[in-house]
């Protein structure tokens, strides 16, 4: 990349390029965006944000644009919002936020509304939820989390509710999780994971299952990973992977297999891979990266190779990238 960044957002365009956005740089926090072109590999710059943020996030809307909405800056945490158009390269302020927040999620829903849950603020760490409607460019607030949360996950499923795991209270690390229901605006509470956990990542499966992996407990970093099925609204425990980790990456490949990369852990940054095989439950390493990275950030591209950009190696930022390939 041209610029070394992480706690970015990285989209990929229905023009198969990938939008990076934002971040930390060495020298601050970014307004810059550029775009990785698959089939030259190279980045080119594009337009730059209204606000340089950090711990944002990023969401494709149906008609092609990117929402970037919340995280923070040198200035304090925002309530801002603003959208990318892929075909002038420009950027655009929308409505605002009824909440300044990073550290939350955001899900685009069948309906084409943006669900925006938790994260933090100068008061604290929040419940509140909202929703972003593309056609009016508003926010509107729905029903709250049970829980407050940040750094927690969020998936959208296939019957269109949305699943939130884990993540921190102010209390302490949660092993509860609850769904969004987009026709009610409400949420309920479903199974509680086996292990508490922030800092994780949640991935579905071909079967419809949603793979939770690794994070940290507060007081250990985590090997263990566990499935969601919807059908029960219970989870189980599956294999542990080789390595505990944090902040890592996990994609889910064409093949079905889930791809986790990098992250964090007492031992310091990590470049290890391992693939997880959903028929046997079980994960074996792969070639790991050529450079340690956390809070970086992996896109599956056209061709089914991962691409991982930016991150942090425990002695700077990173404006390297790289790709992996299955074989």
């Amino acid at each position: 990349m041209s610029v070394a960044r992480h706690l970015h957002t990285a989209s990929t365009l229905a023009n198969a390029l990938v939008l990076v956005a934002g971040g930390e740089g060495s020298g601050g926090y970014l307004y810059s965006t550029e775009l990785y072109n698959p089939s030259t590999g190279t980045w080119i710059t594009t337009g730059n944000m209204s606000f340089a943020r950090y711990q944002h996030t990023a969401s494709t809307l149906a008609n092609g644009s990117v929402l970037v909405a919340g995280g923070s800056s040198s200035s304090g945490n925002l309530d801002s919002a603003e959208l990318y158009n892929p075909s002038t390269g420009t950027w655009t302020t929308t409505g605002n936020m009824s909440f300044a927040r990073y550290g939350h999620t955001a899900s685009t829903l069948t309906n084409g509304l943006v669900l925006v849950a938790g994260g933090e603020g100068s008061s604290g760490r929040f419940n509140s939820a909202e929703l972003y409607n593309p056609s009016t460019g508003t926010w509107t607030t729905t029903g709250s989390m049970s829980a407050v949360r940040c750094l927690h996950t969020a998936f959208t499923l296939a019957n269109g509710s949305v699943l939130v795991t884990g993540g921190l209270s102010s209390s302490g690390v949660l092993n509860s999780a609850e769904l969004y229901n987009p026709l009610t605006g409400t949420w309920t509470t479903t199974g509680s994971m086996n292990v508490a956990r922030y800092g994780h990542t949640a991935s579905t499966l071909a079967n419809r299952s949603v793979l939770v992996t690794g994070g940290s407990s507060g007081s250990s970093d985590l090997d263990s990973a566990e499935l969601y099925n919807p059908s029960s609204d219970t989870w189980t425990a599956t294999g542990s992977m080789s390595v505990v980790r944090y902040y890592h990456t996990a994609s889910t490949l064409a093949n079905g297999f889930v791809l986790v990369i990098g992250g964090e852990n007492s031992g310091g940054h990590l470049n290890s891979a391992e693939l997880y095989n959903p028929s046997s439950g079980t994960w074996t390493i792969t070639r790991s990266m050529n450079v340690a990275r956390d809070d970086h950030t992996a896109s599956i591209l056209a061709n089914g190779a991962v691409l991982a950009a930016g991150g942090y190696d425990g002695s700077g930022i990173l404006n390297s990238t790289e790709l992996y390939e299955s074989i």
